[in-house]
């Protein structure tokens, strides 16, 4: 269940200050990051016990009246408010579920300094701060009101089609407001602090003036932050209304003319399962296209030149119906994957993100798609042995176009040498399988294991959602990063010259220059809309130089006897399989992908099944070794590694890695583009057909839609037909 394989280039949304930077000995912390849970847990309610007690003490102050108590209890109120938005983000939202937000806070900050003044003032005095809490009052207007027009001009910005790589100038995009104005909490302790300053100086000193100072400069912020936003609904100001973007739209789609596209709805941590058929959608003839449903995926699409489009909305997804787009790729199932099947002149071809022997891999949803795109015979048995609806001619094996990256096995170990052990552990899994990941029952002691051979170095990548459902997976995994760091400490040994680091630095920056989007971190949707337009021609091939090169240097940058853990998306799954000399995984798609560089792997077994039950089981073991969570069998295996006339069974992987991802010729990537242009003419001729039926009056379902044009060549051979009226699946 990992369905991890690809290599993910670098989101072009990341600011340039979170691009890759060179490594740093494993052996150092990394701070909180791996603190214990109860460390952070003692933290917030350290900062949670300073906030209570401080508005606490400052409403004792102010009903004694107290004036040190005041003072005190109101600047360590406003101390802990600032802790907590430094450090303490999660708890932010915390406090807003619990109805006690920042406005909730400040207003009630500032209402016990006022019955503070109240209660120190004689009573003749009360006259005198009475024009403070009139101005008070004011202030908190304003700040309602900015709230208000600041979601006015929020929705004004809120397009119905959001773009990457598409030249979006015509819509009057603007750069956003100042992140101050779209954010109320921020902004009210902002604007407010000089308003709470002073009434705290009026109440040390008696002197209103103080409380007036600081009240007139809180208004005047209110009111220039409020001129701003209304300055940005006058018509000139606002961007393009919907109908006028989605007029655009159509016009672009008219011109752009595409033919093959991607679609993908999902959550922000599956944008892994895109970006792997990214590479070879780009190498497709015609013009492919990326179709997204969530706007916050479109930022999460790794570094491509193929024009991205996310279209919230159903009634704006049914405008391709009369494009020219003819096929749609799905690398997986979602909800919202339902919506775009009812689209009748389109082709649907479900390409999945990986696969595995697990039930992912032949989920009875194949059976809406048009066809089943799979790597090779082992996938089409599998459906067929499911018996889950998909039939067998709607299936097409066209191995995985994405292992081009993966380089093919080169021979053991150098004498001398360390032998590379890649350990990629999936994670546990939805239904609580403890087959699913071996992290939690055999992970420390493969590690422990593979730690003790002096002769190995250890990659220890895994996966992102580690410990995202078991709490003892996300346990177990810190557990292992300490082992690591803990193995070398011990080891030691000579580190590369400060020249790698550099070489690192240079080539993480010509990254950074090719990818890097350029706009700000407050940036919103139009925003970076109009911030990344087509790219330049030549870019994508730049990247892909760029980024080998990056990895080059990156392992350049580290000592060749230190393990190390790997969790950014960068270095690759893919280049990890390159530097190892053998894979530990689990059952997963991740075995089945390095199999196509023929070096040995096993899998560890945490299934409590015997293990010739484990290899019926799941096909994609027949050629590993099966290891017993005790590690047991990890001396006998690294021995085979380091002397292949000990291995026995390479001759099994290859034929397995013909059975899981087909022949080696034609090429997988010659297979994809043959398996598309023959679901393009398909399309092609289900236009004709529908064509000829309206055009001789014969029934057809739905209502008659006038030609809107010819379409675009596709890259099928056959013409391209008249376009046909909408239908229902």
């Amino acid at each position: 269940m990992r369905d991890e394989p690809g290599a993910i280039a670098v989101p072009l949304s990341l600011p340039r200050r979170r691009l890759p930077r060179p490594p740093r000995p494993f052996g150092r912390p990394r701070g909180l990051r791996f603190g214990l849970p109860g460390r952070r847990t003692a933290v917030k309610l350290l900062v949670l016990g300073v906030l209570a007690a401080a508005f606490a003490a400052q409403a004792l102050g102010a009903l004694l009246p107290h004036v040190p108590l005041l003072l005190a209890a109101s600047a360590g109120s406003l101390a802990a408010e600032g802790a907590l938005y430094r450090w303490q983000r999660g708890m932010v939202s915390l406090f807003a579920k619990s109805h006690a937000d920042v406005t909730v806070r400040h207003v009630l900050r500032d209402l016990l300094l006022v019955v503070g003044l109240l209660r120190l003032g004689e009573q003749h005095r009360e006259g005198a701060y009475a024009p403070l809490v009139a101005g008070l009052l004011v202030f908190y207007a304003l700040h309602w009101a900015i709230q208000a027009v600041s979601v006015l001009v929020r929705r004004s910005r809120t397009l119905p089609v959001v773009t990457r790589n598409v030249d979006a100038s015509a819509l009057r995009l603007s750069p956003a407001p100042p992140a101050l104005l779209r954010r109320p909490g921020p902004r009210l302790a902002a604007f407010g602090l000089p308003a709470t300053a002073g009434l705290l100086a009026t109440a040390a000193t008696d002197a209103p003036v103080c409380g007036a100072a600081g009240l007139a400069l809180s208004l005047a912020l209110a009111l220039a932050g409020l001129g701003t936003l209304l300055l940005r609904l006058l018509p000139g100001r606002r961007p393009a209304g919907e109908q006028e973007v989605l007029d655009w739209f159509e016009a672009w789609l008219t011109q752009y003319r595409p033919t093959v596209g991607l679609y993908f709805s999902g959550g922000a941590s599956s944008a892994y399962q895109a970006n792997m058929w990214l590479e070879p959608l780009a190498r497709l003839e015609g013009r492919p296209v990326i179709v997204l449903r969530e706007r916050h995926m479109v930022q999460r699409i790794a570094a491509t030149d193929i024009p991205v489009v996310c279209l919230p909305k159903v009634s704006t997804l049914m405008r391709l119906e009369h494009s020219t787009l003819r096929v749609l790729l799905h690398p997986s199932n979602s909800g919202k994957t339902s919506q775009v099947l009812r689209i009748p002149t389109i082709k649907h071809a479900f390409v999945n993100h990986g696969e595995s022997d697990k039930l992912s891999s032949c989920n009875p949803y194949a059976k809406a798609y048009d066809e089943v795109w799979v790597a090779g015979p082992a996938a089409r048995e599998r459906y067929a042995l499911a018996e889950v609806g998909v039939d067998d001619r709607d299936v097409v094996e066209i191995g995985r176009p994405q292992l081009d990256a993966v380089r093919p096995y080169a021979g053991p170990p150098a004498p001398g040498a360390f032998t590379t052990v890649l350990y990629a552990p999936t994670w546990e899994g939805w239904d609580g399988n403890p087959g699913n990941t071996s992290v939690v029952e055999a992970g420390e002691n493969l590690v422990r294991a593979l730690l003790g051979d002096p002769g190995v170095r250890l990659l220890y990548k895994p996966h992102p959602l580690t410990g995202s459902v078991d709490p003892r997976a996300r346990a177990a995994d810190l557990r292992i990063r300490e082992l690591v760091r803990a193995a070398n400490r011990e080891r030691g040994g000579p580190r590369p010259p400060a020249s790698a680091a550099t070489a690192l630095s240079r080539r993480a920056a010509e990254l950074d220059r090719l990818t890097a989007a350029g706009f700000r971190s407050a940036a919103d949707q139009a925003e970076r809309m109009l911030r990344q337009p087509a790219p330049r021609p030549g870019r994508a091939g730049a990247v892909r130089r760029a980024a080998v090169a990056w990895e080059e240097a990156y392992w350049a940058s580290l000592p060749t006897w230190e393990h190390q853990v790997v969790t950014e998306a960068r270095p690759s799954l893919y280049a990890c399989f390159n530097r190892a000399d053998l894979l530990i995984s689990d059952v997963s798609s991740v075995i089945s992908d390095f199999l196509a560089s023929g070096k040995p792997y096993a899998v560890a077994n945490t299934s409590t099944l015997a293990e010739d039950v484990f290899r019926k089981s799941f096909p994609t073991v027949a050629a590993a070794t099966v290891l017993a969570p005790d590690a047991s069998g990890v001396p006998a295996l690294l021995a085979a590694v380091r002397h292949p006339e000990r291995d026995e069974l390479a001759g099994e992987r290859a034929a397995l890695a013909r059975r899981l991802l087909g022949p080696a010729e034609p090429p997988s990537r010659e297979r994809f583009a043959g398996a598309v242009r023959d679901l393009c003419a398909a399309a092609d001729r289900h236009r004709v057909r529908m064509a000829e039926r309206l055009a001789a009056e014969l029934p057809v379902p739905g209502p008659r839609r006038e030609p809107a044009g010819p379409p675009a060549p596709s890259a099928s051979p056959t013409p391209a037909p008249a376009p046909e009226q909408r239908g229902h699946v």
